[in-house]
């Protein structure tokens, strides 16, 4: 019957969520009355790298529906205990091999099914899955059927997501961004983090994560993560949490890394921590989101809507080289690309999306990003440029209290998005407020923004949200 209406497309966009949330609760139901499926998918799905006609579609194929409940209890030591196995540690989310298999519906018609494809043992038994010749500006509903080696039926999947509007069409534009989310520091011990209920309900039409996704060396987060396997475990962990497991389910989404989940704190190429070196870093990042061809991009969400998303550990000089010309976060060629497309690009507004703060300000001892001294000159050579153009705003990830702050040289605007809980947010003083400053609070939250049209005039509105959904600051920007 759901599937049914579905099917109607005089169903509105809410509704249709609604029917895929109750579809997904009940396949949840299903699971746990058949325990006979011979494989599962415990962390969901994620769908990714959203465009006018295409989407990455990941997932994960494991031996039970949820993480392992109870199990050895993992203890300040540099690994697993002696004489256990991972898949005995508690949280841990055992992978299995398999098939999947991907159908698609559009609201206003077209379909796809894809060939069963067998998960990569080699690639923590994940799959990514490319779709193409989509209709922009549609709603699809997305199913992720799987099956054992032997074709015996696992759990199924049903998620949804929108693609990008075309670039003539002017209809409004939804996102959120979020930045450091870390297992010890959720606040919903059996289902996550609960800001990302708060995100579901706005319906936005895609995400953006700027990093330190996991925190592979965070001393209170057991275990540190300085082998593969533990890296793993800690993306398996985080994402078979039921909040963020339901959120993506429904929401196109792109990720970007920092250091925490490259290798570790401040880390610059060819650093490894522990036995999880650099080049290893860099391709399980690859493997446990849906990526495209490079992790530097920019997409066309409309007329009025142009975000880039940056790099900010592939191409980086170390930290501790003295400052100068030669000395960069972003590299030559990602510099070159960035100044190029935005020079190029007729989008009413454009976004800057950053792992790392442009403007700041930042915390005196810090050294890893364009706000602090380290690298004055390629952060100077960045804000000049953004200052001479119009309507461009900057957001940044890593820092974990929000802001919005204005450089006092060029003028441009940077909104921090803030951490994912409350318990993540420090490291900063609302009594620090300085001039720059046009908004400052030392809490967890999400950004949120949205491009419309009121009498034919374009506006961006950013509002910084608490972890509750709750509107803090709020800033309406009429395009120039």
């Amino acid at each position: 019957m759901l599937r049914l209406i579905l099917a109607e497309q005089e169903v509105n966009m809410k509704t249709k969520r609604t029917l895929i949330a109750i579809m997904l609760l009940m396949s949840l139901v299903s699971i746990h009355s058949q325990e006979e499926f011979p494989v599962f998918q415990a962390n969901g799905i994620k769908v990714g790298e959203v465009s006018q006609s295409s989407a990455i579609v990941w997932t994960r194929l494991t031996q039970s529906a949820e993480r392992k409940s109870g199990g050895v209890e993992w203890k300040e030591s540099p690994g697993i205990p002696e004489g256990h196995r991972l898949e005995e540690m508690q949280d841990s989310v055992t992978g299995a091999p398999g098939e999947i298999r991907i159908s698609w519906t559009g609201e206003g018609g077209g379909s796809g099914e894809t060939e069963w494809l067998a998960v990569q043992p080699g690639k923590d038994f994940t799959r990514q899955v490319r779709l193409d010749d989509l209709k922009p500006g549609e709603t699809y509903r997305v199913e992720v059927q799987s099956r054992s080696p032997e074709g015996e039926p696992g759990q199924a999947v049903v998620g949804s997501f929108v693609t990008a509007p075309a670039e003539g069409n002017a209809s409004p534009v939804r996102f959120q961004v979020v930045t450091g989310q870390e297992f010890s520091r959720r606040d919903d011990a059996k289902k996550g983090h609960r800001i990302y209920q708060s995100m579901l309900k706005q319906e936005p039409h895609f995400f953006v994560h700027t990093g330190d996704i996991v925190y592979y060396d965070f001393k209170r987060s057991n275990p540190k993560a300085t082998n593969a396997e533990l890296a793993r475990f800690k993306w398996n962990r985080m994402y078979s949490l039921p909040f963020q497991r339901a959120f993506h389910n429904e929401v196109a989404s792109y990720f970007i890394k920092d250091d925490h989940d490259t290798v570790k704190n401040d880390c610059w190429p060819e650093q490894s921590y522990g036995d999880l070196p650099w080049k290893q870093g860099l391709e399980i990042f690859r493997e446990q989101v849906p990526m495209g061809e490079k992790t530097y991009r920019t997409v066309r969400w409309g007329k009025d809507l142009q975000v880039w998303m940056m790099e900010g550990r592939d191409f980086r000089s170390p930290n501790t080289m003295k400052d100068g010309p030669e000395k960069t976060i972003w590299g030559r060629e990602q510099k070159k690309w960035f100044f190029e497309t935005v020079k190029e690009s007729d989008a009413t507004f454009r976004i800057l999306i950053s792992p790392t703060p442009i403007v700041g300000p930042d915390r005196g001892n810090k050294n890893d990003n364009h706000a602090n001294k380290g690298f004055t000159h390629e952060g100077n050579e960045i804000r000049n440029f953004l200052a001479e153009q119009e309507n461009l705003y900057v957001i940044c990830g890593d820092r974990h209290w929000q802001y919005v702050s204005e450089d006092p040289e060029t003028g441009v605007r940077e909104y921090s998005c803030g951490p994912t809980s409350m318990a993540h947010a420090g490291g900063f003083s609302e009594e620090k407020r300085s001039s720059m400053h046009r908004y400052l609070k030392v809490q967890g939250g999400f950004l949120s923004v949205e491009i419309d049209r009121i009498e034919n005039q374009a506006q961006a509105t950013f509002r910084h949200h608490g972890v509750d959904g709750e509107v803090h600051h709020t800033e309406v920007i009429k395009a120039q």
